[in-house]
Order: C-alpha cells, then structure tokens, then sequence
C-alpha cells in the first residue's frame, strides 16, 4: 500500500474531507475538484472514473427520479397544506410535532430506502417550520436521524443494509428475527434524547392556532392523478423486484418521473424545463465525486490493506472482531458516505474471512450463493450497524444527510457542518455505545 499512487489517493481524501469539515470550499466543489486531481495526476482514467460511478448507477437514478416526481408536484401546493395539517394534529406543541416526525418517519424508512423517504418528506419540513415558528434545520436533521436509524428495521430500509445483506444472503424474514431490534433501539435513543438536542422546539407552544395560514390545494385532478403515478410507485419498491420480470427501484422511480413530467408539461401547470431547473443537481454530482474518491483509493490499494491491518488486530476472536468492527465502521462511516464505504468494506471482510482460515475461498466469488458460517455472521450484522448509525455522526456521513442539505439550502439555509455535527455526535455515539451492548449480549456473549 505504501507507494506513490496510494499515498497521493489518500492524501487528495483527506485533502477534501478537510475542506468539507472546515468549510473553506463547498462540499460538492471539493469532492468534484478532488476527483479531478486524481484523474489530473494519472492515478485513475476518465474511463476508470465513470466505470466506478456506473457501480452506483442504481442510487444515482433511484435520486433523480425522486428527485423530479416530488419537484412535479410543487404547483400543486400539497406540501404547504399538508404541513398546516400536521401543526394543527400537533395542537401547536413542539414536543408533538418532534414524536410526529418520528412517527412518520419511521414506518416508511423500515419499507423505502431513507434517502428517498428524505425526499419525499422533507418538503413538508419548511413550512411547518415557519407556521410553528421555528427554525426548520433542527427538524430537517431530526427527520434524517430517525430515516437513517429506522433503515435498520428491515433489510430494505437502508441502501448499506441491503448491500451487506445480499453479500451474505440474509433472507428478509431472518433479517427481521436477528437485526430488526437493534433498529428499535436506535430509534428508542432517538426520543429520549428528543428534549435535549431540541429543548427550544419541544417546549413551543402556539396559543392560537387560528392565524395559521390555510393554503389551499391547487390542480386537484392532476395532484391525484400524480398521487396515483407515486403510489404505483412506492408500490413497485416494496414488490416489483419479485415480478418475472424484476422492476428495480431506480426503473420504477424514472418511470414515475417520465409520467410527472409529461402530466405536469402537458396540462400546463409547470414546464419541463422548470422541474429540470430545480433538481439538485449538486447533491448528484457530489455523490459521483465520492464514488470516484472512494475508486482511487480502492484501486491503489489503500482500502484492500484494511484487511490485512484487520487480520493483525482481531485474528480469530469474533466478539472482538464484531466490536472492533463496529466502532472503526462507525467512525469511517462518519466520514465516508456509507454506501461507498460498504460497497468497499464487504470484499475486504470476506478476504479477512478466508486469511484467517474463518471460510473458505469460494465466498469471494461475486455470485456466491451459499451461507456463510453462523458464528462469523455477527462481523456483518456490526458492519450493517455500524455503517447506518455512523453516518448520522456528520453532514457527510449517509446519503440522507446530504440530500436533506441540499433541500435545505434550497430553502435558503444551508446546514453546516459544525451545525450538523453538535447534533450528530451525540447521536452516533449514544446509539453505537447502545448497539455494542445489544450485540455482547443478542450474539457475542462474552
């Protein structure tokens, strides 16, 4: 690992990690630029590049067409009105509003991918924000802690969850009986903390409800039958991959957005150009430069010799291992958008596997089928753990977060990542320290 091209790789990393945590350059001009120095010095191709953006072409698609369906819906006014509705259950308390969020939240992120969950939420944040009388940040970054954690409820609720998941061939009903609790946990972390991360919002009071603004619905038979377009949609991510014929989250959301945006241009109630304008096309092109990033490293070895650092520490001793794992997971996952980093992490974790003599050699083959043995199984339920609860720790840490900033800055506020992280470390740590006694107790028992 220690040769120029692995050393120049990790330096451009760390490089942009440390514009995007100071701030000195934005985060999507940073990572853009970084992958452009690795492709400037040679240490990867154009080719190569676009080869490991093409990788994650699923999650890039599965955002766009998000993306442009909620942005179609905007002249309908649904998420002004929806928002009054929701202040108006919530009898004008903050502390009603915070548990609202998360019982919202929480059922859709167990059976949709957060990100997306995220996007289609979020637009109700602002408005609800400015009829309470509260800054709408704090509840934007709420939102994305409790979609990240309650990706851990089922095995289709967080992209990471499932990509480990489908490495070693966990079914969805097993997925339920071994990790589903550690997901109840993290969210069970999330409201006790409720009344200390947002003391300011849980003790809001609004005394009279009847100054709220009452918008009202616009376009109501285009807004239902866009209603219809998104159902189908939704309905085709739960089910449509078990179709003869698998329809996969992202088919099913640009198909969505196609229909949106023909109903949208030819009733006349917004134009292609205008929904195409307002795509966060920063958030896109931030998650092509990690997915770059993140190849510079892979290919000059940086991340391969992870492993053998690994083999070193843990040898043999899966209690330590798991534990181990799920700290330096969690930290890398602060760090690293989680999506990436397993996409990394899984073959290393396999190759540990098999140098240790924990496996055989046939679980590195891609299309491997088989199970793996149960008792290294606890090492990939604390890479899942790990990946998920680390990313709320910062700004950069899941592709939820980023999304939610740039649905922030959109808004006109941008969220830091000094904001961010007041709020997310406390988080991270507290549901990673209670993950860590769930597993020595679930699985290790040491």
């Amino acid at each position: 690992m220690a040769n120029g091209p692995a050393i120049a790789a990790s330096l451009i990393f760390v490089g942009v990690l440390a514009c995007i945590i100071t701030e000195r350059i934005q985060l999507t001009i940073a990572a853009m630029l970084g992958s452009m120095v690795l492709m400037f010095l040679n240490i990867l191709t154009l080719t190569e590049a676009v080869n490991y953006i093409a990788r994650s072409y699923a999650t890039l698609a599965l955002f766009f067409g998000v993306m442009v369906m909620v942005r179609a819906f905007e002249p309908t006014r649904i998420f002004d009105y929806l928002a009054t509705q929701i202040v108006v259950l919530a009898d004008g308390q903050g502390k009603r509003l915070l548990l609202g969020i998360v019982a919202i939240t929480t059922p859709i992120c167990a059976v949709l991918p957060n990100a997306t969950t995220v996007m289609l939420l979020a637009p109700l944040i602002p408005p609800m924000a400015t009829e309470l009388g509260v800054n709408f940040v704090p509840l934007l970054i709420l939102m994305v802690f409790v979609a990240n954690s309650a990706g851990l409820l089922t095995l289709v609720g967080d992209p990471a969850t499932f990509i480990v998941g489908d490495a070693i061939n966990i079914s969805f009903v097993d997925y339920l009986k071994s990790l589903s609790l550690g997901g109840a946990i993290a969210i069970g972390v999330i409201v006790v903390m409720l009344p200390v991360l947002f003391p300011a919002i849980w003790h809001k009071q609004l005394e009279d409800l009847s100054h709220l603004p009452h918008p009202k619905l616009k376009h109501p038979r285009i807004l239902a039958l866009m209603g219809v377009i998104v159902a189908l949609v939704l309905g085709l991510f739960v089910v449509g991959e078990s179709f003869p014929v698998p329809i996969s989250p992202a088919t099913a959301a640009l198909t969505g957005a196609a229909l949106c945006l023909l109903i949208a241009h030819h009733s006349g109630i917004d134009s292609v150009q205008n929904i195409f304008k307002d795509v966060d096309w920063s958030t896109l092109i931030f998650f092509m430069s990690v997915f770059v990033l993140i190849g510079g490293l892979e290919k000059t070895g940086v991340l391969s010799g992870a492993s053998g650092i690994l083999a070193l520490i843990i040898g043999k001793n899966i209690a330590l291992g798991a534990i181990v794992l799920l700290l330096v997971v969690g930290f890398l996952s602060s760090l690293i958008p989680n999506i990436p980093l397993v996409v990394a992490m899984v073959p290393l974790l396999k190759q540990y596997l098999v140098t240790v003599g924990l496996a055989a050699p046939e679980i590195l083959d891609p299309n491997f089928a088989g199970t793996l043995p149960i008792e290294v199984l606890p090492l990939f339920y604390a890479m899942m753990y790990g990946a998920t609860l680390g990313g709320n720790g910062t700004l950069v840490g899941a592709s939820s977060n980023i999304v939610a900033a740039g649905i922030a800055e959109q808004h006109g506020k941008p969220i830091s990542f000094q904001m961010f992280l007041r709020y997310g470390i406390p988080v991270a740590v507290l549901q990673v320290t209670a993950i860590s006694l769930y597993m020595l107790i679930r699985f290790l028992r040491v």
